[in-house]
Formats: C-alpha cells, sequence, structure tokens
C-alpha cells in the first residue's frame, strides 16, 4: 500500500487527500491546526456524499476511504515511509521554499516533492534545494476531487523520469494529466482563465454590461461548447480563415491592462472578497454559498458522467 502526504488542509488539501484515499493510498493528512483537520475531516465526509448521491460510490467505499486517511499535527510523523509529497499551503514562495527544504531533510532520498501551486514558478520554488531533480509541480483545479485536470509541470531541474512517473501516478489516480513542458508563470490553464477574467472584469468597468449578464453569456453561451470542447478544436471546426478574420478585426479592442482591474482593486481594498467574507461582485449569505457549492459539485459530477469521464 503506497502511502502519501499532504501538507495542508485547508482550501485543497482535503480534495486531495480524498483523490488519493479513494484509490486505496493511506493518506497521512497535515495541519499545524487540529481545527482545520477536524473540518477537513468532516468536508471530504461530505464530499464523499455527494459521490454516493450521483451513483458514483458506494457507501462501504466511501467508509472505506475515510479509513485510509490519518489526521497528522506532527510534520516528520505526516511525511514518514512516505514515496509522494504533496504541498498545498498557501501561495506564498518563501513559505513553499522553506517548507520544502524542511522536508527535504525528513522525507527518504527517493520521496517525490510534489508543489501543488497556481502560478509560482517551480524553479523559483526549487531554488537551494539538495535535489531539485526530485520536485516538480501539480496544479490540481477546484474542486480537486471532482475535476480530472491536474497539470503537472516540469521545472529546468526535475530529471525526466521523475516528471514521467508524476504523470503515469495521475493517471492512475482517474486524472487528466496535462504534460506542462515549460515552467512558465500560470503554466496552461490558468493564462487562459485569467485572459477571460480580464476581459469579463474589464467589460463590467467600462459599464457595457453587468456581473450578472457577463457571467451570463459563458454560462449560456460559448461555456456550454468549452465542457465538450477545447478552443483550438472549435476554432477548427468552424474553420480558422474564419477565426483569422475575427482576430485581425477584434484583437486590438481587447483589454490587454497590465494591472488588475480598478474594481476588483477595489472590492480587495474594501475588503470585499467574494464569497469567503460574504460579498464580492454578489451578495453571498452562507447559506447561499454552501448551497452554491454543493450545487456544483453536483452538477459537475453530472456533466462528467454525461461526458464519459466519471
Amino acid at each position: 500500500m503506497m502511502k502519501v502526504g499532504i501538507i495542508g488542509a485547508g482550501t485543497m488539501g482535503p480534495g486531495i487527500a480524498q483523490c488519493f484515499a479513494v484509490k486505496g493510498w493511506r493518506v497521512h493528512l497535515y495541519d499545524l491546526k487540529p481545527e482545520m483537520l477536524q473540518t477537513a475531516l468532516s468536508r471530504i465526509r461530505s464530499n464523499l456524499e455527494v459521490f454516493i448521491e450521483a451513483g458514483l460510490l458506494l457507501p462501504e467505499a466511501a467508509e472505506a476511504a475515510l479509513n485510509q486517511i490519518a489526521l497528522k499535527d506532527d510534520l516528520a510523523s505526516a511525511v514518514q515511509g512516505a514515496v509522494l509529497v504533496v504541498e498545498t499551503v498557501n501561495e506564498d514562495l518563501d513559505l513553499k521554499q522553506r517548507l520544502l527544504a524542511r522536508l527535504e531533510e525528513l522525507v527518504a532520498s527517493d520521496t517525490i516533492l510534489l508543489t501543488n501551486t497556481s502560478a509560482l514558478s517551480i524553479a523559483s520554488i526549487s531554488q537551494g534545494l539538495k535535489y531539485p531533480e526530485r520536485v516538480l509541480g501539480t496544479h490540481f483545479w477546484n474542486p480537486p476531487h471532482i475535476l480530472p485536470c491536474v497539470e503537472v509541470i516540469k521545472s529546468p531541474y526535475t530529471a525526466d523520469s521523475v516528471f514521467d512517473r508524476v504523470v503515469s501516478l495521475m493517471a492512475d489516480l482517474g486524472k487528466e494529466p496535462i504534460r506542462v513542458l515549460k515552467d512558465v508563470p500560470g503554466f496552461v490553464g490558468n493564462r487562459m482563465q485569467h485572459a477571460l477574467q480580464r476581459e469579463a472584469m474589464d467589460l463590467v468597468d467600462q459599464g457595457i454590461a453587468s456581473p450578472e449578464d457577463v457571467d451570463r453569456v459563458v454560462k449560456f453561451g460559448f461555456g456550454l461548447r468549452l465542457a465538450l470542447m477545447g478552443p483550438l478544436e472549435r476554432a477548427d471546426l468552424g474553420g480558422l480563415d474564419i477565426t483569422y478574420q475575427v482576430q485581425k478585426y477584434l484583437l486590438p479592442f481587447l483589454c490587454n491592462e497590465m494591472r488588475p482591474s480598478p474594481l476588483l482593486t477595489q472590492k480587495v481594498a474594501a475588503g470585499h472578497l467574494g464569497a469567503k467574507t460574504g460579498q464580492g461582485y454578489f451578495p453571498w449569505p452562507e447559506e447561499k454559498k454552501e448551497q452554491a457549492v454543493r450545487e456544483r459539485d453536483r452538477l459537475l459530477l453530472k456533466l462528467l458522467q454525461l461526458t464519459g469521464h466519471a
């Protein structure tokens, strides 16, 4: 039985722990704060219930997965005997560097170290390590226990054998591993996602459409199509000559601002951070947030079933 250490029980850690536990891995989930660990276990149990309701997991399999997870508040104990360690701490370069340096002292010489990040340079995170060749990035998409995509990012230091092994491990977990061959900021997915967000926020900033209608044109327009085919497939099917003509006319009019949206900046300064604070572009009372997350997960699972990816 293979063992994995998951470092951090915040936003991503519990879902990643669930991915491994369901596939029979022994999971050590670590956090400095005991209350975070208990909350994480409750979240995993709730997440598994959604899978049971969708007919994708039997109750006894869910219970078996929960039994695979051990909660740890001691770092050395959490990574002891692990063939793989996944750190999921905050997107703070210094914090990740210090953590990986500490992990190097605690794990076996052949343990692979994965840093889960949305955009930080893997090479920068690996700087100063004794064995950077066994470090690489894995960008799980939120919610990680549902979305299949995992970007596997190779730094200039990562050994090819380690890269290939992690790609294979992610596939064994039932994930769709994306081989990111160059360590660029934002990798693949977030570069595209934030290009879309920049344009969406600019449309609101300019008063061209409300936040509600900007989201509606995605949810009821091209967003539905994106679930079935990528932007390059769509371009091929629509005709590259048409795409070329549209881009030649339209691209000069698109937002190319190098700084975050003014309205976004104002909201962050005011402490309106979205669902976590109850107010962002939309109001988020607690019951709405919980309902939105559960409904999102239910519908995502249904979509994955319909497309044969669940």
